[in-house]
């Protein structure tokens, strides 16, 4: 392992730069923006930028991919989302930001498969798990540590652009020197989203939910910050308190989740997600913050493992051949729920005010809980021996970091599923099928449907 490390280290190095200046520039936009005088509305609006680009970018990279090669693509991206943030400094006008925060979405989709990539092919069947935790580690750590370089200076100049450009355009230095050989590319193969709604009901709709927890989170944190009248150095501590608690309470609520029914893991972690929300609802008023801190990061804690919870859950379900092609579906899914998550927060904040930012995320988590025990009365547990082991994923990584998991790894290839490409249509199929699932409840149908067995535990399989 610790030879593993030695070979990609210059990667991580790279990852944890590039995660600096990501986790800088998406409050940093947030405070500027309050600071312009951008509608709170405008401002959801724009912060959705990056999610669509993130979309795009997950869609595309992988084609460029194949014809370009990685090093000149990660230059490429990295030289771009550089330019990008400067570009929001000089041009402060939430039309330009819209676009550029598409563009900036699209890049950093781009470097996440990169270097994802990059490692899962630098990895063996040995050491693939370790090199996932130090992934997982490194871009949660970079995540938070960007937001405390919100206090180096003051939001309303240049030098805090400067700084995310520089994080970024650095983050190419130790990836193009690396002596690690160019991995080969291929597209990823494809579940169409109706096969996967049939597999996993659950896995589908929480990663939709939990991307519109999280897509809202993140994007307007900032913003709640400033109305409720943090400091800067609260607002940033507010933040990566948040993303610390998500960190630290991966692998315990993963390890728990390995030992009984997935789901009833998921139904608890969504409600101590909601109680932590009302905390911090309850807290903000209250001079010393230091409760206001302790209750985001519980907040943290308890909502950023359901992205992984959610994943480990729908591959329970899945063939390990599967989940690779199966992960192009929920970050689908999750990316539209991060698209959709910032607008509406925005839209009831500038009607309710702060309020509405944390009731929002306790709403939809208790949403999460209650279909989560819906499903539980339709479908029986799979047996907890035959779960795979839960595995901590980034959140907004890409597929390849779900090609990291080991047990992705155990297949025969004649059971590999066929390639599929996805339609806008599928889109309708989704939605009539769950209209479908909701009016027929027939056990001993689902029984003989295969493909609509949620099992024990519908958590807990990466995908």
């Amino acid at each position: 392992m610790r030879e593993a490390i030695l070979v990609c280290w210059p990667l991580l190095l790279g990852i944890g730069l590039m995660m600096l200046g990501n986790g800088l520039q998406g409050s940093l936009l947030g405070v500027r923006a309050s600071l312009e005088g951008f509608p709170t509305a405008i401002t959801g609006i724009v912060m959705s930028g990056y999610y669509v680009g993130f979309l795009i970018g997950s869609v595309v990279t992988p084609k460029i991919l194949m014809n370009v090669g990685h090093v000149r693509v990660f230059a490429a991206l990295a030289s771009l989302a550089s330019t990008a943030a400067l570009i929001h400094a000089v041009l402060p006008d939430p039309y330009v930001w819209g676009v550029f925060r598409i563009v900036t979405g699209f890049c950093f989709a781009g470097l996440y498969i990169v270097s994802e990539s990059w490692l899962n092919d630098t990895a063996t069947n040995e050491t693939r798990g370790g090199i996932l935790s130090v992934y997982m580690m490194v871009t949660f750590g970079g995540i938070a540590g960007g937001q405390f370089l919100l206090t180096l200076s003051d939001p309303g100049g240049f030098e805090l652009f400067i700084i995310v450009s520089v994080l970024v355009s650095l983050a190419l230095v130790p990836t193009a020197l690396t002596a690690s050989p160019m991995p080969s590319m291929e597209e990823p193969e494809k579940l169409s989203l109706r096969e996967l709604f049939k597999i996993s009901p659950l896995g589908v709709v929480g990663m939709a939910v939990v991307g519109t927890i999280q897509g809202g989170f993140f994007s307007m944190a900032a913003v709640y910050g400033g109305m409720i009248g943090l400091s800067l150095i609260q607002i940033s501590s507010f933040i990566g308190l948040s993303v610390v608690g998500g960190a630290l309470m991966q692998y315990p609520i993963g390890f728990i989740s390995d030992k009984v029914d997935r789901r009833k893991v998921i139904v608890i972690t969504a409600i101590l997600t909601t109680v932590a929300s009302i905390l911090v609802y309850q807290s903000e008023s209250i001079e010393n913050k230091l409760w206001f801190m302790g209750a985001a990061t519980l907040f943290g804690g308890f909502c950023m493992p359901l992205y992984s919870l959610f994943i480990a859950h729908t591959n329970d379900y899945l063939k390990p051949g599967q989940m690779v092609a199966a992960s192009s579906g929920l970050i689908l899914v999750n990316g539209v729920g991060a698209v959709l998550g910032p607008i509406v927060v925005a839209a009831l904040m500038s009607v309710f005010g702060s309020t509405a930012f944390f009731l929002c995320m306790a709403v939809a988590s208790l949403g999460i809980a209650g279909f989560t025990m819906f499903r539980m009365t339709i479908r029986e547990a799979i047996p907890v021996e035959d779960q795979i082991d839960f595995v901590a994923m980034p959140v907004r990584s890409g597929y390849v970091a779900v090609n990291m998991n080991p047990e992705s790894e155990e297949y025969d290839e004649e059971e590999e599923p066929q390639a599929e490409e996805f339609k806008p249509q599928d889109l309708y199929h989704v939605s009539k099928a769950f209209m479908s699932l909701m009016e027929d409840n027939d056990q001993d149908d689902e029984d003989e449907d295969g493909l609509m067995d949620d099992g024990p535990t519908l958590w807990n399989r990466n995908g």
